[in-house]
C-alpha cells in the first residue's frame, strides 16, 4: 500500500506512504528475524520485553511481557545480533519524518519525504533477498514502481557527481559525495557548468529542490561532516582546538589541521611550525592568534615579560 499511495505523486499520499511503507519494512524485518530462528518461539524473537520464569524443571525459560513488539531502535541492534543486514541510515530518515507526521508536523518538502521513500526502496529489496523471496511475484506493479524510482535517483544522483567530480578542490578533504543542498539536504547537487574544473569558478544547483547551493556554505558543512567529530572529542578530552580553525582571510571554519589553506579561498597556511628557541611545535591557533615571529606560546610569554622587566 505505502508504494501504491507513493505512485499517486500526491502530498497527502505521501505522507500516508511514508506510514505504509515504514510499516511494511518493519514487517520484512520482524520476518526476517523470525526465519533466522526457526526454531525459537517467534514471540521471544520479535518481543519488546521478555523475562525469566522457572520452567518447572529446576531452569528457567523466557516469557514475553504483554504484546508488544521490538520498535525501530530495537529492530537495528536484533538484526545485527542475528547477522541481518538492514541499512540503519535510511530507516532512520524514515522513521524521523513518520515521527513528525504522527505529531502533525514536518518540515521536509514534498521532494524530500519521496526521497527519503525511494532511498528505504533498496532496504525491502535487501530483505526479500535475505527472505530468499521473490519481490517481482510478490509485489508485481509495486515492485516495477520500487525499481523505477531508484533507478531514477541512482542514475540523477550519478549524472550530478559526475558534475562535481571535475572540480579540483582547494581541499583534499573534499569529494563530491560531501556536497549536499544547505535548504533540503538532497544530495543530488550538480555544477550549473558540468566542465568546469574550477572550484572558485563553480555554480552549484540542487537537482531536488532547484535551489542554488552557495559553495562557501557547502564546503564549510562538508569539512565539519569530515573532521567535526574529532573537533568535539579533541575538546571534550584536551580542552584543546582543531583539527578545524577560522581562516584569517575569508572567516570560514575551513582551515584544517595538516592542510597547506583555506578549502574556501586557498588562504595558505605560511608559518613558522617550530619554535626556534626551544624546538617545541607551534600550532596554527598559535600562528591565528598572531604568534607569527618564530616563538611557540611559551617563550612568547617568557620574552615579553621579560621585556617589561627591562
Amino acid at each position: 500500500m505505502g508504494v501504491e499511495d507513493f505512485r499517486q505523486q500526491d502530498h497527502d499520499r505521501d505522507i500516508s506512504a511514508v506510514r505504509n511503507f515504514y510499516a511494511g519494512v518493519l514487517l520484512l524485518a520482524k520476518e526476517a528475524l523470525i526465519r533466522a530462528a526457526p526454531n525459537a518461539d517467534p514471540q521471544h524473537v520479535i518481543g519488546a520485553k521478555l523475562k525469566p520464569v522457572p520452567d518447572g524443571q529446576g531452569g528457567i525459560e523466557m516469557a514475553q511481557v504483554g504484546h508488544s513488539t521490538i520498535d525501530f531502535q530495537q529492530i537495528g541492534e536484533r538484526a545485527k545480533d542475528f547477522g541481518i543486514t538492514l541499512d540503519g541510515r535510511a530507516l532512520k530518515a524514515l522513521n524521523t519524518i513518520r515521527n513528525d507526521i504522527e505529531h502533525h508536523y514536518t518540515s521536509e518538502s514534498a521532494t524530500a519525504i519521496r526521497a527519503a521513500i525511494s532511498k528505504g526502496f533498496p532496504v525491502a529489496a535487501s530483505l526479500f533477498r535475505q527472505l530468499e523471496e521473490d519481490p517481482v511475484a510478490l509485489l508485481g506493479e509495486a515492485w516495477t514502481t520500487m525499481l523505477a524510482t531508484k533507478e531514477l535517483y541512482d542514475q540523477e544522483l550519478g549524472e550530478a557527481r559526475a558534475t562535481l567530480e571535475k572540480i579540483g578542490w582547494h581541499s583534499p578533504s573534499i569529494t563530491a559525495e560531501l556536497i549536499k543542498c544547505g535548504s533540503c539536504q538532497s544530495e543530488l547537487v550538480e555544477q550549473v557548468e558540468p566542465d568546469n574544473e574550477s572550484q572558485d569558478c563553480a555554480e552549484l544547483r540542487c537537482k531536488t529542490c532547484g535551489q542554488d547551493v552557495e559553495m562557501g556554505d557547502a564546503i564549510e558543512r562538508a569539512i565539519e561532516k569530515v573532521h567535526g567529530t574529532e573537533g568535539y572529542i579533541r575538546f571534550k578530552e584536551t580542552f584543546e582546538d582543531g583539527p578545524i580553525y577560522n581562516c584569517p582571510a575569508c572567516g570560514r571554519a575551513t582551515l584544517v589541521e595538516g592542510e597547506d589553506g583555506c578549502a574556501i579561498c586557498s588562504e595558505p597556511l605560511d608559518y613558522t611550525t617550530e619554535c626556534v628557541r626551544c624546538g617545541e611545535g607551534i600550532g596554527i591557533q598559535d600562528y591565528l592568534d598572531g604568534l607569527d615571529e618564530g616563538l611557540c606560546s611559551y617563550c612568547a610569554h617568557m620574552q615579553e615579560k621579560m621585556m617589561r622587566e627591562d
